[in-house]
């Protein structure tokens, strides 16, 4: 029997899709796995217990990766499963920025007393009219779920679309529109786009990437937006190319005391995944990658130990290693099973980073005596008995 724990509310069709093997417990310390949101987990203290943490969402910066790969335990994320709820909100952005839609709305609110309003809203109008995003040049920096998918629906919409991702995936490069531009600089986003919006991961080479040198490269009047990491954007540095007419609006789905309530920034309250769909796929595909890991060994869509699928074992045992990615690791693993009397059928070693995991598939039950020589190994960080 597995235990989880959710540290957030988690949607219900996705807790679902556990089976019978599995409990909810309300103890942490108990927990096989963590189902998480937004519930920050730097200082927690993680049990000996725990084998994997699931965020229903993409980013992770709320989990101590460091920490995490240091004791092997498995985090995953569910890349893609809100990418719809965020393409929508992005193209809404799009349209809020190009027509002063919220100026219109607040207008007629401030007027709905005015027994004559619409003949003032005739008069009115024209200070919200704004401009079309057909035939305009969007720039997306990022073509991973999200980027890809706006992409496309930003050319079926008419636009010239620029798309800059050094490390685009086959997977995205075969849904991506032949009409998007590749381009291999993001200057010739800077340089070239009406709009710019990010679809990037945070880490330390894309963090303040919207900065007062990208702001400089762009058309005067550009329109920036941000539904992806507050922190890829220097938003002090954003504020001065507002007020220097330089950037004509700032969208953000992340509100903080730099751009709430600022003149040419339209910030919302991080609705970018919050919708029910998205919330529904996120709860499920964590859930999911749990299962497949707890019960098979399989690591799909980690964020701090490679991809590694064997499927299901069908020999008589399963064997998991965590370790570092130093030289001459398989051949020490080998010898101590193969001293043991016990012959391999299969096995598979991945890596990432500094980072490594082999699943090894036996012919014989290994026992706890050679889980502990294994992990007596220098460079190994866990060792899991799977079968």
């Amino acid at each position: 029997m597995f235990r989880y724990h959710c540290l957030n509310p988690i949607a219900q069709v996705g807790l679902e899709k556990f089976t019978e093997s599995y409990t909810n417990t309300a103890v942490v310390e108990e927990a096989e796995g963590i189902l998480v949101r937004s519930a920050v987990m730097h200082e927690m203290e993680f049990s000996n217990e725990l084998l994997a943490i699931a965020r229903a969402g993409a980013g992770v910066n709320n989990i101590p990766l460091d920490k995490c790969s240091e004791k092997g335990i498995v985090v995953f994320n569910t890349p893609g499963a809100n990418a719809n709820g965020v393409k929508e909100l992005v193209i809404a952005g799009m349209l809020l920025a190009s027509r002063d839609i919220v100026g219109g709305i607040n207008w007629v609110k401030e007027n709905k007393d005015d027994p004559n309003i619409a003949k003032a809203a005739e008069k009115a109008k024209t200070k919200f009219a704004g401009t079309e995003i057909q035939d305009k040049k969007l720039g997306i920096i990022g073509l991973g779920a999200i980027g890809v998918k706006v992409a496309n629906v930003a050319k079926n919409l008419g636009m010239e679309v620029y798309g800059y991702d050094p490390y685009v995936s086959v997977d995205a490069a075969w849904n991506l529109s032949r009409d998007v531009k590749h381009v291999l600089n993001v200057d010739q986003i800077y340089e070239n786009c009406d709009m710019i919006t990010i679809h990037v991961p945070l880490m330390e080479a894309t963090r303040g990437m919207l900065n007062a040198e990208a702001i400089s490269k762009m058309k005067q009047g550009v329109v920036l937006m941000n539904f992806a990491r507050d922190l890829l954007a220097d938003e002090k540095a954003i504020i001065d190319g507002i007020q220097a007419g330089k950037v004509s609006k700032y969208i953000t789905d992340f509100p903080n005391p730099t751009t709430a309530g600022k003149e040419g920034c339209i910030v919302i309250p991080h609705l970018g995944a919050s919708t029910e769909e998205s919330e529904d796929n996120c709860a499920k595909m964590a859930v999911k990658e749990m299962m497949n890991y707890l019960e098979n060994g399989n690591i799909i869509n980690s964020v701090n130990f490679p991809n590694c699928n064997m499927g299901i074992c069908t020999q008589a045992g399963r064997v998991a290693v965590f370790h570092k990615n130093t030289a001459n690791m398989i051949t020490k693993f080998t010898a101590i099973i193969g001293d043991a009397g016990i012959n391999i059928a299969t096995m598979l070693n991945k890596s990432k980073g500094e980072y490594a995991y082999t699943l090894i598939d036996i012919e014989n039950p290994i026992s706890k005596e050679i889980a502990m020589s294994l992990e007596s190994v220098e460079g190994v960080l866990r060792v899991r008995i799977i079968k």
